[in-house]
């Protein structure tokens, strides 16, 4: 199998070759194996050497031989070591799977290596003191996004169709809008996040993956979705398999467009833009577009934002090996100062924000089956933009860079809705532009059906970016 041949196919067609015998797996496996070799020369995606052999994974799967990658965002796969993007965390070997990952072993994935994150998984860009910078297949001097940037990187550019990531504040949605990619974050419940936690970040943060299709995360969120043993809560099952939902009638939609953040961030106007012209293509095609968004209460959302950042940090302080804060970036002593300082009492107030947020969210969800904004208020940033270890940086200035740069996504890690980036523009330089599409809570089975559609409307199949494998 030759890298241009490989790289054309998703992981559903990937999966469909094995299973016609056109192509074994092993071949498949040498093959990723090459292309990640190219791929990471470049972009500077993992964060390990390509693991030998692969971890193991079911012989007969829904996606046996497809390769697979996952995320330094902690423990994760029993036997291998994570850092957070951190000199602070010398390689910490994981003694258990998550449920997740157990999920994405008996699916079949092949997982080949582990992906770079910024420090903490803590920024909208993946340049860590300890990787230094995650570069972007589509123009080499920008930023990929972040925290789940090396997994954007290695998927756009072709070295594997599909991998692990993780969405604390948009950290799947902005890095697969920075590399022209789908990029879901499921309704909170939807992915188990046992068995170490009974909600991840307080239920603001959420795992699934990156794709180049739409079928792809339908798919694999077929593979993996449902509740784990003793979860606290879960969202509740789909009707039917979530595969079935591509090429579905949505019925006519009642659907809001707004390229306005509740923080009144102003918008770069090619990435508004982008998704005006998404809401054009929906009106075309019958449904009821109307421009308004949710009210929300922007202090409420800032609060229920420190929560979140409290509940990363104390993942540290009640750690058995504490990092050391000396070898840690300056917005990570922060957030440590952060944990250390806050009372139950300002956590209870944060919850309390976090839950008014939620039902005026959802309130305007029961009136519109869909919401449409940018994915981002900016293009692919230069490196070197966000500055995660500047000493001058404080929390409240470090918050308004990433409110800045990504002021549409936050808002529904705090309200737990589904919302899905797909790459539906381009800048005049050539820079992928996303568009975020949310539905209600529980409705991936809608924002699969209309993410299917525009896929169609608005194809970018074609496009792929000058670093790519299949090029090789």
């Amino acid at each position: 199998m030759k890298l241009h041949e490989y790289a054309r196919y998703d992981a559903v067609g990937i999966r469909n070759l094995i299973r016609a015998g056109e192509v074994t797996a092993d071949e498949v496996e040498t093959t990723a194996r090459q292309a990640l070799a190219v791929a990471n020369a470049q972009v500077n995606g993992l964060a390990l050497p390509v693991f030998a052999p692969a971890l193991d994974h079911a012989a007969d799967a829904p996606f046996t031989g497809v390769p697979f990658l996952i995320k330094d965002h902690g423990p994760v796969a029993g036997g291998v070591p994570f850092t957070l993007g951190s000199h602070a965390l010398p390689g910490i070997v994981a003694d258990h799977d998550t449920d997740l990952m157990a999920r994405f072993r008996a699916a079949g994935l092949v997982t080949l290596g582990l992906t770079t994150v910024p420090e903490l998984c803590a920024s909208f860009s993946t340049e860590s003191v300890r990787y230094g910078p995650t570069r972007n297949p589509w123009a080499l001097d920008r930023g990929v996004g972040g925290s789940s940037g090396g997994a954007a990187a290695l998927v756009a550019a072709g070295a594997v169709p599909v991998a692990h990531g993780s969405d604390g504040q948009g950290s799947i949605r902005i890095p697969a809008s920075c590399c022209g990619l789908v990029g879901l974050k499921p309704t909170r419940g939807r992915v188990t996040c046992g068995p170490d936690a009974g909600e991840a970040l307080l239920g603001m943060a959420y795992e699934f993956v990156l794709t180049r299709t739409v079928r792809d995360a339908a798919c694999l969120l077929d593979a993996v979705q449902g509740p784990g043993i003793g979860d606290k809560y879960t969202a509740p099952p789909p009707r039917r398999p979530y595969a079935d939902e591509i090429g579905a009638d949505p019925g006519r939609l009642r659907v809001a467009l707004t390229t306005r953040p509740w923080s009144g961030t102003p918008v770069d106007g090619q990435v508004a833009a982008a998704a005006v012209l998404t809401g054009q293509v929906l009106e075309q095609a019958g449904h009821i577009v109307r421009e308004c968004g949710p009210h929300v209460d922007g202090e409420a959302v800032m609060l229920a934002g420190m929560a979140e950042a409290v509940a990363l940090a104390s993942l540290l302080l009640l750690a058995p090996r504490q990092p050391d804060p000396a070898m840690m970036e300056a917005v990570s002593r922060q957030f440590l100062h952060l944990g250390r300082e806050c009372s139950a009492l300002d956590m209870l107030a944060a919850l309390n924000a976090q839950n008014r947020v939620t039902r005026s969210v959802s309130a305007f969800l029961a009136e519109y089956d869909l919401l449409i904004t940018p994915t981002m208020g900016r293009l692919p940033a230069p490196h070197g933009t966000l500055r995660y270890d500047d000493p001058g940086h404080t929390l409240s200035t470090w918050g308004a860079a990433l409110t800045d740069y990504g002021p549409f996504t936050g808002l529904f890690n705090i309200t737990g809705h589904p919302a899905i980036s797909l790459p539906l523009g381009h800048s005049d330089d050539g820079l992928p532009i996303g568009v975020q599409l949310i539905a209600a809570h529980g409705r991936e089975d809608l924002l699969f059906q209309i993410a299917a559609y525009l896929e169609q409307a608005m194809p970018w199949k074609g496009r792929t970016p000058p670093v790519f494998v299949g090029n090789a």
